[in-house]
């Protein structure tokens, strides 16, 4: 993996703020603008195919993981410059995460609390060291962000765990935030 890659976990749909869509394309864009290679879910739809296609479009590389089961229902985008279908959820999220060099949390669903969930929990056991991003964009996630500090406050987490990860207003703060990790 010589260029570096970043993993976006975002939702499937593309929600009822037109910023959500808007903020995705802005992220495909800028992956390609600083020569990085998109790592996401492999669909077509939401804010994940928005994200894909601007990479695209701007001639960015792209590396998708899908699970057989999603193949229809994410419609699996076959025209990325990697595309790998794995057995299940779990091995998707482990290809993804093995492919890249740091992780954007867009607006998103059950899916996508999921996959933030998981690595942030692997970064608390030190299994990894990679930035990962929360992107509140238009404060979406202000809830969760809430839920962690109530977290740490009663106790079931030391404040450290806000520290594994980083929280971005927007496009251009995520990508300098990004640039910064990896100058």
């Amino acid at each position: 993996m010589a260029k570096t890659s970043i993993c976006v976990f975002c939702g499937s749909r593309s929600g009822i703020d037109p910023a959500y869509e808007t903020a995705a394309t802005q992220l495909g864009k800028a992956i390609v603008a600083e020569n990085w290679r998109l790592v996401y879910g492999a669909g077509d739809v939401g804010l994940m195919g928005a994200t894909a296609r601007a990479t695209q479009d701007a001639g960015g590389e792209t590396f998708g993981v899908i699970p057989t089961h999603l193949l229809k229902r994410e419609v699996g985008k076959t025209d990325l410059t990697q595309f790998v279908v794995t057995e299940n959820m779990h091995e998707r999220k482990k290809v993804m995460f093995m492919n890249s060099n740091a992780i954007v949390v867009l607006p998103g669903g059950a899916g996508s609390l999921d996959e933030f969930f998981e690595i942030l929990t692997w970064r608390q056991l030190g299994l990894h060291e990679n930035p990962i991003i929360l992107c509140n964009i238009n404060q979406y996630w202000q809830p969760l962000i809430d839920l962690v500090d109530h977290v740490v406050a009663q106790g079931f987490a030391d404040p450290s765990l806000k520290g594994y990860f980083q929280v971005c207003e927007t496009i251009a703060e995520t990508t300098q935030a990004l640039k910064t990790k990896f100058s």
